[in-house]
């Protein structure tokens, strides 16, 4: 332990009592060893343990990963110079230039960042627990999507595990296929996540615009977000929560995956149990598959906005070992990739019903319920794909590696290498940087109005849970553009 590296702020912030540093000290060994006088310890200090452990590790910990990503920021400085073949020179430049933009890196990383420095254009979508805003960096003119979430909602639905896993995994995340988080903070009512901008909008906008996609447009689809699964997979971390929602389209039609809130890794600050009580409703009949398919589509088209917007969500996607909750592996993501290629080619999805309690009991029976209707024909190697990938985990394409499943037949003539290099299957047309036309049109909500304190009260003593929430990317911070002059003049 070395006393001088601890943060000014910690001891005075965290505890109150004249001796409270060494009993807080004292509590945390206790606590974190498993002392037996802890049974003996009134919930209040217990809480204030906790906050003094995760405090200090999280202290530590961004310590030594700060150092960490400042030496791999310069081994990969010093890699790329070697494989341009740089002359001497060019690269004493190179390195003169890097070592100034991790300067000035550091001097903004000690800068606050909040609501001031960014300038709200327009509501580009809305969840259970926030919304999603278009928005422009002041100094910049930069121009991000900042998801907003409301803390009482996250204490009060247990979703902390949820949405510290999303927080983890777009910090540790730096593929083409994920969605690349630039900021992240905090105030007394919100978290804020400041991504990339996607202008092309979402699979769901997508499939709801058109009735089905032909066999050539899924492949595409199909294939990209095998590799996009495939990626989040070798970081050591299982989605479970792909689905149309939350794959998203960039500026050139390709695909790349968002919405990280049940992804689950090693941590255990991650593990929060959810579709809780699906397994324990009263289930009706299964009204809805006698329909035809169009009737099937039309209804689930009506139904799919408000099931996106709710609490509740859809368990369409999921796979049935996640619902059992028995144990399970990253082969899920796989089965939901396989329910969302059902959906492309057929129009809705193979379980979709009139209640997620009907659904949850169709993904359960799905050896009966998975039947492809007659009268929408599609290729026997796209049903043998599908029905690979929506089969029993040990059986399931993709346990053996990815390799089987890029070698399927459905995908002959894909170049996995190239394939973001190429046009995408469905042309996006952007108009500029700060286009939304691929969004649907939301109202405008109070979610960022400082009145909005009801209930402050009740989580505010909890509010140590968010702790280390603040992040800022190397990237974000030490790149510069003029504000474009079309966006100059104009006020939204």
């Amino acid at each position: 332990m070395w006393p001088w590296l601890l943060p000014a702020w910690g001891f005075h912030g965290i505890w109150s009592a004249p001796n409270s540093l060494g009993c807080c000290f004292s509590a945390v060994t206790m606590a974190t060893r498993g002392h037996s006088s802890c049974s003996s310890m009134s919930n209040h200090t217990k809480e204030r343990v906790t906050m003094a452990k995760v405090t200090l590790e999280n202290f530590y910990s961004n310590l030594i990963t700060q150092h960490e990503e400042r030496e791999m920021r310069q081994h990969k400085l010093e890699r790329v110079m070697d494989e341009e073949g740089l002359p001497d020179e060019e690269k004493r430049l190179r390195r003169s230039q890097h070592a100034r933009k991790e300067t000035e890196f550091l001097r903004l990383k000690r800068t606050r960042l909040g609501l001031e420095d960014f300038e709200s254009l327009k509501v580009i979508g809305r969840g259970a627990f926030g919304e999603v805003r278009l928005v422009q960096k002041k100094d910049t003119g930069h121009v991000y999507a900042m998801k907003i979430l409301r803390k009482a909602d996250m204490l009060e639905k247990e979703q902390v595990g949820h949405i510290r896993a999303e927080r983890d995994i777009l910090v540790q995340a730096d593929t083409l296929w994920v969605v690349k988080m630039f900021y992240s903070f905090q105030d007394k009512m919100n978290l804020y996540l400041l991504m990339e901008f996607l202008p092309g909008g979402d699979m769901m906008t997508l499939l709801m615009k058109k009735d089905t996609l032909s066999e050539e447009e899924t492949q595409f689809y199909v294939a990209e977000t095998v590799l996009a699964i495939d990626s989040i997979h070798q970081m050591g971390f299982i989605h479970r929560d792909i689905k149309p929602d939350n794959v998203l389209l960039d500026s050139k039609g390709h695909v790349k995956l968002s919405d990280f809130g049940l992804c689950t890794g090693l941590k255990k600050a991650h593990r929060t149990e959810f579709y809780r009580n699906l397994n324990h409703s009263v289930s009706n009949d299964f009204t809805s598959q006698y329909m035809n398919s169009k009737r099937k589509a039309e209804t689930w088209k009506r139904n799919r906005r408000q099931l996106a917007f709710s609490t509740v969500g859809t368990p369409d996607y999921i796979a049935p070992e996640v619902f059992m909750q028995t144990g399970y592996n990253k082969l899920c993501d796989w089965w939901s990739l396989g329910v969302i290629m059902y959906e492309m080619l057929i129009g809705y999805p193979p379980f979709c019903s009139e209640t997620p309690q009907e659904t949850y009991k169709k993904v359960m029976n799905w050896k009966e319920t998975l039947v492809f209707p007659p009268e929408v024909p599609i290729s026997e190697r796209a049903k043998d794909l599908i029905l690979r990938f929506c089969c029993e985990g040990d059986h399931r394409i993709g346990a053996s590696g990815v390799e089987e499943i890029k070698r399927n037949p459905f995908f002959e003539g894909v170049d996995y290498d190239h394939i973001r290099e190429r046009p995408a299957a469905i042309p996006i047309e952007i108009k500029s940087i700060d286009d939304t036309s691929n969004f649907d049109e939301f109202p405008e909500s109070d979610i960022l109005s400082p009145t909005a304190t009801a209930g402050e009260a009740d989580y505010k003593n909890k509010d140590w849970v968010f702790i280390n929430y603040t992040y800022k990317r190397f990237e974000g911070l030490t790149a510069r553009g003029a504000i474009p002059s079309y966006m100059k003049g104009s006020k939204r």
